[in-house]
């Protein structure tokens, strides 16, 4: 059992896990260590889905379906799913997984079957870190939390069926309704509403942590050329997805910057190796993408 990372972000490298016995030999320093440190590696596992379903239930109880969906993925497996799927030369900025969600998964797990040629690691950041860290006046603005819009219509982004993976707008409704989202159906599909906090008190530690994804939604984090293309068509509110300070204000690319900033002094990356398998407290530990070349394809798995 290892350290790696940087002075804010460190992940427990266990490098002897050949296999699943070796795995539970290890079991009670892993858990303490996704409780404390928040980030794990297995090294020197075969990669291979019966296994790696096998340990995401011995480390987390049974896997999540991937509801509320924000991004495109693919199901290869019950409950295993590719990563995000977006065009390899972007980066996907960092990030606590569905913090955009009341229904969030406690903790993820990536498979790495087949590495990139270069580049395409999943940078972590320590959420802890990142609140401390962060500009009191940008934490200031975010008093009141995060509104999220989104806007669903075919051809653009995701569909409402496949993001709240139905076909019935009587559940999409109750959905809404029941996890406190106004909604509003148009001509052309649905545009939901709804606020979250900024931060939250982790409940292991009692610590507080960055728990948000005001910079992922926010049209800024577009490439300039695709968010001007779709300005020219659309309002703010009627892009696929949005980001406002809680009382609905807009929030100034200088503060998303400043955020940005933090993540990047935070973030710890590490080439992914085949058959790697790193574990992460949702809410302790942020992620992202880094730009990659090759057949790059991470697998991924949740649990509550």
């Amino acid at each position: 059992m290892n350290l790696m990372g940087n002075e804010h972000t460190k992940v427990v490298l266990f490098d002897d896990v050949p296999d699943l016995d070796r795995c539970r030999d290890h079991l009670d320093a892993i858990q303490t260590a996704l409780r404390d440190q928040g980030a794990v590696l297995l090294r020197g596992l075969p990669s291979d889905l019966g296994l790696f379903d096998e340990i995401t239930r011995l480390l987390g109880g049974n896997p999540l379906e991937y509801t509320e969906r924000s991004t495109p993925r693919t199901e290869v497996a019950v409950t295993i799913y590719t990563s995000t799927e977006y065009p390899a030369d972007q980066s996907i900025p960092m990030h606590n997984e569905s913090s955009y969600s009341e229904n969030w998964p406690d903790l993820l797990f990536f498979l790495c079957d087949v590495p990139a040629e270069t580049g395409g690691a999943t940078p972590i950041a320590d959420s802890r870190a990142v609140y401390q860290l962060m500009p009191d006046h940008v934490r200031k603005r975010f008093a009141g939390g995060v509104v999220y819009t989104r806007s669903f219509r075919e051809g653009l982004g995701l569909s409402w069926q496949e993001a709240f993976q139905t076909d019935d707008p009587a559940v999409v409704e109750r959905y809404c309704v029941e996890h406190g989202q106004t909604f509003r159906w148009t001509d052309d599909g649905l545009r939901t509403r709804h606020r979250r906090p900024a931060w939250q008190v982790e409940p292991h530690t009692g610590q507080t942590v960055w728990f948000n994804q005001a910079n992922l939604f926010h049209a800024t984090s577009l490439e300039q050329e695709v968010l001007e293309a779709l300005l020219s068509i659309y309002a703010e509110d009627d892009l696929p997805r949005h980001a406002y300070f809680g009382d609905g204000s807009p929030i100034d690319r200088a503060d998303l910057d400043a955020i940005r900033k933090v993540y990047d002094e935070v973030s710890f990356a590490f080439p992914w190796r085949t058959g790697d398998i790193m574990i992460i407290n949702n809410m302790l530990v942020a992620h992202g993408r880094q730009p990659f070349t090759g057949k790059r394809r991470i697998l991924v798995s949740m649990t509550g």
